[in-house]
């Protein structure tokens, strides 16, 4: 068995007040056991007009986050999904122009950034709270590959927020080999009111994988309340762990003999017929 961690904030509009408070939990996921931990959705930086700036500094020879990044997994001896940051290049290394993309990268215990994730699906909706209309395309180009890698905790399938809504990815990342899928976040309260237990748990369950869902979980700012709740849940759609506002860290540990076991006794991935 392997010790996971989610971790929960509620990041302000300060990208070192952000990073701190990461490092704080960060220490405490390792302390605690955990041989990966995984961040939210945009733990570092939260406000869209910042996104640009920080892309284009994430992407050049002198970044800040991705070296938080790397500077922490090395010194905590952690593995580290980064949640998710701006960059303003695509991974063949092109720039983008006037957008950048949703970016999750994946750090070893040795500080080695090994993969990275682009957001594929983009938050274009209208909610009835505070903020109103959200239009992640304005500011973000869509990804488009698919993203597995083998972790201390098995093989790990990588997924962003919004993606969470379309289960023909969970369905792609499963076919890559994932034991479990990460789903860092920003809910707005309203649609994880009604929608992310119900969600997490029907990719969990039609898959046969654990999730991991780090979240925001706050009021981030004046007009924007995060929904929170970040949880890990098992291949049966069990909830094993929870939190529910505030920051925090929920720790699981991921057992291959569990997923084995719900796999071999329905095996639904044989059964699949379309």
């Amino acid at each position: 068995m392997t010790r996971v961690a989610a971790i929960q904030m509620v990041s302000g509009h300060d990208t070192v007040a952000n990073l701190a408070e990461a490092a704080r939990q960060l220490k405490t996921a390792a302390e605690k056991g955990a041989r990966v931990a995984v961040l939210p959705e945009n733990f570092a930086v939260l406000a869209t007009s910042q996104m640009q700036i920080c892309g284009e500094q994430e992407a050049s020879g002198s970044p800040l986050i991705r070296r938080f990044l790397a500077e922490q997994a090395k010194a905590l001896k952690l593995w580290i999904v980064g949640g998710s940051m701006p960059l303003a290049n695509r991974p063949d290394g092109s720039g983008i122009t006037n957008r950048v993309r949703a970016s999750c990268l994946v750090y070893d215990d040795s500080g080695q950034e090994v993969a990275r994730y682009d957001k594929i699906h983009l938050f274009d909706a209208m909610i009835e709270d505070a903020h109103g209309q959200y239009r992640e395309s304005d500011a973000f180009e869509p990804g488009e590959a698919v993203v597995t890698i083998d972790t201390p905790a098995g093989r790990l399938g990588l997924a962003i927020c919004y993606d969470l809504r379309f289960p023909e990815l969970f369905r792609a990342l499963r076919a890559q080999g994932a034991d479990w899928v990460c789903l860092p976040s920003a809910f707005t309260w309203q649609t994880g009111d009604a929608h992310w237990h119900a969600l997490i748990r029907a990719r969990a369950i039609e898959n046969q994988v654990w999730v991991v869902a780090a979240g925001q979980g706050g009021q981030n700012s004046e007009r924007r309340k995060t929904y929170g709740h970040s949880l890990i849940c098992d291949p049966w759609g069990k909830v094993v762990a929870e939190i529910d506002e505030g920051p925090g860290v929920i720790l699981a540990d991921l057992n291959p003999e569990q997923l084995e076991q719900v796999r071999a006794s329905m095996p639904v991935w044989e059964h699949r017929r379309l």
